[in-house]
């Protein structure tokens, strides 16, 4: 049976589930929309920034204090912030915040203007310092040092403009290299649709990547587009969400509202987000607010819910124990790094490119465990594969190294990739990254695997390490992918140990 059959088969579905539920904590995460933890984000950021700035004025006015009146600087040493500074430091911050999300500051799609940002902050904090002399004034706040109040109000702005730009560069950073951008398809063929298109391409600081036109039935296509940039029909959506990793379907001509309806439904089995143009579908978006995509004010028919929760806290882990398991094994990294040279010719590191998250492409690090030039002798060990389908692998490898066979039976060939960990590159938990060959043979199904992070450790070496099924491989994978949780991934963690220390690694 081929492997798409196996994986479309309800019974597979079925054992794919119950692999999962046999490990506790495999219960469905915490989710919240991205644009809310996005705002969050910001939100603490900005609280942090005012924090700082606070403190920041309190050392001036100490500083402005001794230099002014010597005896008068050593009684504010003695009592750092007074106790009644505390209620209107969070009045200001509160102000702060209300009139920042007043002004757009922390909306879902910030603007790509920085000076228009930072004119806003500079506005937000005056305005968040008139309202604080205002509660001065009506609370008879006569304990509070005016002095403190001109220099919070002087340092506020500057310290939050500073952070709002920093996250500006950092984020405009990240898009340049090609990091975090939507993959977005516009549904249509209009100029409207060539118009939106070129504005995602020459404006990559919308974080967006254009990746083609859908064809609606019955449409004319512009000539601006050309033909190679129509990648199909509606009936393609669900393959090009698979195959290119679609964040966003963008409707530019107006579709029938039930087949629209149809293709929310079918949005929200792929989990992909899905807006129109603002007015196309005024009954489906009576509350939606209006956002604008580049130029373009659209709405959301629907938007798909992160588990943003459990995907920092599995980062955080991620970090943690990458540092802490360097740090400890530091001296066996030496170590081995010297044994594998003394053995055999060539060098300690063996980098590899390998596919990564949404088909990004990484090097990934591990001891060398073969002769030197391994890779060209892959062919005269091809009759050896013990594995069925894509993979490949050889219990008896006779390009492996005596001592490879040691570090492979305890997994110790792989501790160089919490380097790729920390980098973020890969994940502690999740399916293995496969090399480029792998994956161009892969058949739609297979490309679920992609939409998460690889890790050092999976539900598919917990499970079924030797099983030399490619179908199984790809069966646990998927399953791990669409049950995912932070405490799935904890128990996953769990099982590795006791895999590692048996030394079943091959």
């Amino acid at each position: 049976m081929a492997t798409s059959e196996y994986l479309r088969n309800e019974d597979s579905a079925k054992q794919a589930r119950a692999a999962v539920s046999q490990l506790p904590f495999s219960g469905r995460g915490v989710r919240i929309e991205p644009a809310a933890a996005m705002s969050a984000v910001m939100v603490l950021g900005d609280v942090i920034a005012m924090l700082v700035a606070f403190g920041l004025a309190l050392a001036l006015r100490m500083s402005i204090a001794a230099h002014l009146a010597p005896g008068l600087g050593m009684h504010l040493r003695r009592y750092w912030a007074e106790p009644a500074d505390i209620p209107y430091l969070i009045w200001f911050m509160v102000a702060y915040l209300l009139v920042a999300r007043r002004y757009g500051l922390y909306a879902s799609v910030p603007s790509t203007n920085g000076y228009h940002d930072l004119r806003l902050v500079l506005q937000g904090s005056l305005t968040a310092g008139l309202l604080l002399c205002g509660a001065l004034y009506v609370f008879h706040g006569i304990a509070v040092s005016r002095i403190l109040v001109v220099l919070l109000v002087i340092t506020a702005p500057i310290l939050l403009g500073i952070r709002r730009y920093r996250w500006r560069r950092s984020r405009y950073r990240r898009f340049e290299q090609g990091i975090e951008l939507r993959n977005v398809v516009i549904l249509g063929t209009n100029q409207l649709s060539y118009a939106m298109a070129r504005d995602l391409r020459d404006h990559r600081r919308l974080g967006c990547r254009f990746v083609g036109f859908i064809a609606r039935p019955g449409s004319l296509v512009s000539p601006e587009i050309g033909p190679e940039q129509v990648l199909g029909g509606i009936e393609r959506i669900r393959a090009l969400t698979r195959q290119r990793f679609v964040d966003e379907l963008v409707l530019t001509e107006f579709y029938p509202t039930e087949d629209a309806i149809r293709l929310v439904q079918d949005a929200r089995e792929l989990d992909i987000d899905v807006r129109a143009i603002a007015g196309y579908y005024g009954d489906l978006t009576t509350n939606a607010p209006v956002e604008y995509l580049g130029i373009f004010p659209v709405v959301t028919l629907h938007r798909r819910r992160h588990r943003v929760v459990g995907l920092i806290s599995k980062r955080v882990v991620d970090v943690m124990l990458s540092l802490l398991a360097l740090f400890a094994t530091a001296p066996l990294l030496l170590a081995i790094a010297l044994a594998v040279k003394l053995e055999s010719e060539g060098p300690a590191l063996y980098v590899s490119d390998r596919i990564g998250k949404r088909g990004r492409v990484f090097p990934c690090f591990k001891f060398r465990t073969m002769v030197r030039n391994a890779d060209q002798m892959k062919q005269e060990v091809a009759a050896l594969n013990d594995r069925d389908g894509i993979l490949f692998k050889c219990s008896n490898d006779p390009r492996v190294t005596r001592l490879g066979r040691f570090l492979r039976k305890y997994s110790l060939d792989e501790l160089p990739q919490f380097l790729n960990v920390l980098r973020g590159e890969m994940s502690i938990v999740g399916p293995r990254p496969p090399v480029a060959s792998e994956v161009e043979k892969y058949e739609l199904e297979h490309f679920r695997r992609l939409e998460v992070m690889p890790g050092l450790t999976g539900l598919w070496q917990v499970q079924a390490r030797h099983d030399p099924s490619f179908a199984k491989y790809i069966e646990l994978d998927t399953a791990y992918v669409e049950n995912w949780t932070f405490w799935l991934d904890l128990k996953i963690l769990l099982r590795t140990a006791g895999v590692v220390v048996q030394g079943t690694g091959v």
